[in-house]
């Protein structure tokens, strides 16, 4: 049976009966339109952008039901910022306050980059920022003071990159780049296979394919703007794709795993990394944790609704044309 669902957008309903499309457009990890979009840890709603021609509908949907809690239509092309090549998403504070999008990318090498500051709540823009050269969100801090960027340092080699904060309130750029502390002089390199972020908001945590040498995690403090490189060379030559990050139910610890067993522990106090015992019980299925995000396939955001938003999007435009 399908289910049918009605939303509003400039006056009108829709009924959603349609699969939607998704798009996606350069940088480290390409901005997401379609599918699960971003969450909270524990909690029911998601936020997704539709792309809608040249412009974009942002909702916000609460996956119990599949209600389209508010939607709007923003102009440019924007989407949910990608976190790593797990889907996992970002951009979204644990306030609940803030959303940031992320612009498209029309050509290489990137000359600027275009990033959009919602208020979550209203969906409304607060601020748009625009940086020369490319640039990705990487995170948030949780009252989102603090916006986290990737930023490649080199157009031929995408894996190179450094970690920058951008002050939201003060409207500008920290010049120097987001460190471990003891390795300064380390230069970042990278691919982020997954990610994982803390109950609160404050620690991002990912890992990182990193060529030629062992994968690592990089535990980001969006608080204290600081970070941890975590080397993990037991994992090295292994196909991190199959990878997952969680973290337990206390957040003390935090887990790789393979299909839900899990091949090395970190001690999120400590950062000191361990092998699991061979009788670890095995997290419950569908369980997140703290903090972790919900697997990717129970997430997305049923296929109806996205295809309703689109409907609505492009009849918001044929009213626009005709009444100019």
């Amino acid at each position: 049976m399908r289910r049918m669902l009605v939303i509003a957008c400039c006056g009108f309903g829709v009924g959603l009966v349609a699969p939607p499309s998704a798009a996606a457009a350069g940088g480290p990890i390409s901005r997401l339109q379609g599918g699960a979009g971003v969450s909270l840890p524990g909690r029911d709603v998601n936020y997704v952008a539709l792309a809608a021609g040249r412009a974009t509908v942002v909702a916000r949907v609460r996956r119990a039901g599949g209600i389209v809690e508010r939607s709007r239509l923003l102009p440019g092309s924007f989407g949910i910022p990608g976190a790593a090549y797990d889907g996992s998403g970002t951009g979204l504070s644990a306030d609940g306050r803030m959303l940031v999008l992320a612009g498209a990318i029309s050509r290489y090498p990137v000359a600027r980059t275009r990033l959009l500051v919602l208020d979550a709540r209203r969906l409304r823009a607060r601020a748009r920022i625009v940086l020369p050269g490319a640039f990705a969100v990487d995170a948030i801090s949780p009252t989102g003071r603090w916006l986290y960027l990737i930023h490649s340092t080199s157009s031929r080699d995408t894996t190179r990159y450094d970690v920058r904060a951008y002050d939201v309130p003060g409207h500008h750029l920290v010049a120097a780049p987001v460190v471990d502390p003891r390795e300064r002089d380390e230069a970042m390199r990278g691919l982020p296979m997954t990610r994982a972020v803390s109950a609160d908001g404050r620690w991002a945590y990912t890992l990182y394919d990193r060529p030629g040498s062992a994968p690592f995690v990089h535990a980001l403090d969006t608080q204290q703007r600081t970070a941890v490189c975590i080397d993990l060379p037991a994992l090295a030559g292994a196909d991190l794709s199959e990878l997952r990050l969680r973290l337990g139910r206390a957040g003390a610890t935090l887990r790789i795993e393979r299909h839900g067993e899990p091949l090395a522990l970190i001690d999120t106090r400590t950062f000191a990394v361990k092998r699991p015992a061979s009788t670890q019980p095995r997290p419950p299925a569908g369980s997140t944790g703290d903090g972790g995000a919900l697997p990717w396939a129970l997430t997305v955001v049923p296929l109806a609704i996205l295809a309703g938003l689109a409907l609505v999007a492009r009849r918001c435009r044929h009213i626009t044309s005709s009444a100019a």
